[in-house]
């Protein structure tokens, strides 16, 4: 049973920066897409960015130019690196992985982060 495991979250002043992290446990090598999804209240849960096992990175628009994600495969670890942080990031940020076989999905339990204006 694969099992995510996200850090980094919490409260930040408008324009800091945050690094949060994500490390999957029982998945081995076969992780295929790494990705962090974030809801705000009242809000859908969004795709933040993805990034394949071979680095192919792609982001929402709204955090295209502050936003980097990156992983580590030797760790199944995936970050999402966020600078200029506005108060529209408040959210939780979920990490997601979909592994190669069957394409099956995992979540973790979602990281808290709040900006402050």
């Amino acid at each position: 049973q694969v099992q995510l495991a996200e850090s980094g979250g919490g409260l930040v002043q408008a324009g800091g920066s945050l690094r949060l992290s994500c490390a999957a446990s029982g998945a081995g090598t076969d992780i295929d897409v790494m990705a962090w999804y974030r809801q705000a209240p009242g809000k859908q849960r969004e795709l933040v960015a993805a990034i394949t096992s071979a680095g192919s990175a792609n982001y929402v628009d709204s955090v295209k130019d502050r936003c980097i994600i990156s992983r580590d495969n030797t760790k199944n670890t995936v970050y999402l690196q966020m600078g200029s942080l506005k108060p529209d990031d408040t959210a939780v940020y979920y990490c997601n992985v979909r592994m190669f076989i069957n394409m099956r999905e995992y979540w973790g339990q979602g990281t808290q982060v709040t900006v402050s204006s």
